[in-house]
C-alpha cells in the first residue's frame, strides 16, 4: 500500500467522537426569557436599526439581516422623509436630562410604553440614550419583569457598560416617595442623581456618575431615604 491509499483509508476511517449539535430550542428560549426584561437597542427616533443584540444569560447571540445583493436600476430621483413613529415609541413624559455630555450628545432618560400580555401589570420600562439636538437615540431599555412596575421598591436597574465609547451610567427607578438613593462603593457612600417622572411624581428615575460607580457589579445594595431622611428600605 502506498502514501495516497493510506491517506485515502484514513479519510474513510469515522471520527473518535461525534460532533455535538448544539440545542437552538434551549438558546432561544433563554433569549426569549431575558429580552422580557432588557432589550438593547440602536435606533434614532424610535424606528429600530436592522441589528438587534439578543442577550442570553452566559453568551450573546446576534442576529443580523443579510445583506441584500445589488440590482441594477435606471437612475432616479432620490426623497428621503421620515417614518412616523408610533404612540408606543414616543417618550411618556418628559426626558430626563443627566447633564453627562458626550460626542453623541446628552446621556437622558425616559420612559416608554411596555404592552406584555405576559405582564399585565407592567405597563412601562425605563430607556437610556442620547439626545442631541431635537435627536433621541435609543440605547438600552430595561422595565420590571414581575409582578407591579409600580410597587414600592427599586425596580428595573440596569447600565453601567459601553455603548460604543459612552458610558451608560448605573440607572434605575424607585416607586416611591424616595428623596435620596445611595450606595456603597469600595466602602465610601455614594449619592445617585434623582429625577421624579412627570407621569407619575411617585416614580424616581435615579442614575450614579460613571466614574464613582462605574458598572453595577460594584454595587451594595441600594438604600431609598424620604426627605425627613427616614430609611425606606431595608
Amino acid at each position: 500500500m502506498n502514501d495516497l491509499d493510506d491517506f485515502r483509508a484514513a479519510l474513510r476511517q469515522p471520527p473518535e467522537e461525534p460532533f455535538a449539535e448544539p440545542d437552538l430550542a434551549a438558546i432561544m428560549a433563554g433569549g426569549t426569557r431575558m429580552r422580557r426584561r432588557r432589550r438593547v437597542l440602536t435606533s434614532v427616533a424610535g424606528v429600530a436599526a436592522a441589528a438587534v443584540v439578543v442577550l442570553v444569560v452566559g453568551f450573546a447571540v446576534q442576529v443580523r439581516q443579510p445583506a441584500p445583493a445589488p440590482v441594477a436600476q435606471p437612475p432616479a430621483p432620490v426623497s428621503t422623509t421620515s417614518a412616523p413613529s408610533t404612540a408606543a415609541e414616543q417618550p411618556m413624559g418628559d426626558v430626563i436630562g443627566t447633564g453627562i455630555k458626550t460626542t453623541r450628545g446628552e446621556i437622558v432618560f425616559f420612559a416608554r410604553a411596555v404592552d406584555a400580555p405576559e405582564l399585565p401589570d407592567v405597563h412601562f420600562g425605563l430607556v437610556a440614550g442620547f439626545r442631541s439636538g431635537e435627536t433621541l437615540e435609543s440605547v438600552l431599555m430595561t422595565n420590571e419583569f414581575r409582578g407591579s412596575d409600580r410597587s414600592f421598591g427599586f425596580h428595573a436597574t440596569d447600565g453601567g457598560e459601553l455603548s460604543g465609547d459612552e458610558v451608560i451610567p448605573v440607572f434605575g427607578y424607585f416607586a416611591g416617595q424616595a428623596a435620596r438613593i445611595t450606595t456603597t462603593v469600595h466602602g465610601k457612600t455614594v449619592d445617585a442623581s434623582l429625577a421624579r417622572w412627570t407621569e407619575d411624581p411617585n416614580v424616581v428615575v435615579f442614575w450614579f456618575d460613571p466614574v464613582a460607580v462605574p458598572n453595577s457589579a460594584v454595587l451594595t445594595p441600594l438604600i431609598a431615604y424620604d426627605a425627613a431622611g427616614k430609611r425606606l428600605t431595608k
